[in-house]
């Protein structure tokens, strides 16, 4: 029964090794907040486009928790207008951590690629007027 129980002991340490993070470097970040279980709401980067690149722009938020995936084949780095909020670079086909909006409504650029802009809302009303350096000439 002793040997039982220490093989059992064995294989279950040998498994959560192998699941443990191994730094492969192929993992996504969540796209999710860890606790709370809220889910954020997700948007694509389609590429340099201008406001075409970010999908769905403006953005209607569930809630305030947002999180970029990134479709397009080279880098991109999302901040807020107001420069409260960065996500640090995305790599092609990687997903930033869900972040929580510091207001309902909000401008965004790519700080790579400037040109990229976007918006998000609050359920409850439209994004803010972008003002200022990133914003559409037109």
């Amino acid at each position: 029964m002793r040997l039982h129980v220490w093989a059992l002991a064995s294989l279950v340490g040998l498994v959560c090794a192998s699941c443990g993070g191994g730094g492969s470097g192929n993992s996504t970040p969540p796209t999710a907040p860890s606790g709370g279980g809220a889910t954020a709401t997700t948007i694509a980067i389609n590429g340099q486009n201008g406001t075409q690149a970010f999908s769905p722009n403006p953005a209607a938020l569930g809630g305030l928790t947002v999180a970029f995936k990134n479709n397009d084949s080279v880098t991109h780095r999302v901040v807020l207008n107001d420069g409260s909020l960065d996500t640090g670079d995305i790599a092609p086909g990687a997903t930033s951590r869900a972040m929580v909006m510091p207001t309902a409504g909000a401008n965004y650029h790519c700080s790579l690629h400037p040109g990229m802009i976007g918006a998000v809302s609050s359920k409850s009303g439209p994004p803010p007027a972008c003002t200022g350096l990133y914003c559409d000439p037109y």
